[in-house]
């Protein structure tokens, strides 16, 4: 049974750990940053796609589940107490295997920004695949993430999403123990 894999062996410092790789992959988008070694996180979910969640989902933050991570609902349950809802616009965090479209999730209001969903896609990889070339705050000079695992068309999404700034979702990407991010106020082109 899936509860039975356990979650940070240090719950505190595993915790903080992975928040501050959050805090800096959101704070210097397309920075990738080591989280979620040491744990071992049931199918599909990778060790920084568990860690992330462990980090930042609990019982007041509705989270949107893939049906794709239908094997992993019980372990996310039993360690973030996560209250899932079956509507995506109502979620605080969603978990996606696949980009799903940006406009169905909340992206705040102009008097809540704030309020916005957070997108945790798990994806194959990085340094392979679309480059993705960004700019904008966190960026002294523009950057260049590559990531394996991004739908076609996914910088006229990212442009849509960006437009509604300072709505908008922000995105935390996650394969194996790396993350990135990919906050709403950054401009994103391919190539």
């Amino acid at each position: 049974m899936s509860i039975d894999l356990p979650g940070f062996a240090d719950p505190v410092l595993g915790a903080q750990s992975c928040f501050r790789a959050v805090l800096d992959a959101m704070a210097r988008p397309g920075s990738r940053h080591a989280a979620g070694a040491g744990l071992t996180p049931p199918a599909p979910l990778d060790p920084a796609t568990a860690a992330v969640l462990l980090t930042l989902v609990d019982v007041e933050t509705p989270l949107w589940f893939d049906p794709g991570c239908a094997a992993a609902q019980d372990w996310i349950a039993f360690h973030c107490g996560a209250a899932t809802v079956p509507d995506i616009g109502a979620a605080a965090f969603v978990l996606a295997l696949e980009l799903p479209d940006l406009a169905h999730l909340n992206a705040g209001s102009d008097d809540g920004p704030e309020e916005s969903a957070t997108l945790i896609l798990q994806v194959r990889g990085f340094g392979a695949g679309t480059a993705l070339h960004l700019a904008g705050p966190g960026l002294r000079a523009p950057a260049t993430l590559a990531v394996d695992g991004l739908p076609a068309g996914f910088a006229a999404a990212w442009a849509d999403n960006h437009a509604l700034f300072p709505r908008g979702v922000d995105l935390i990407l996650c394969a194996g123990t790396t993350i990135a991010a990919l906050p709403r106020s950054v401009r994103i082109a391919e190539g």
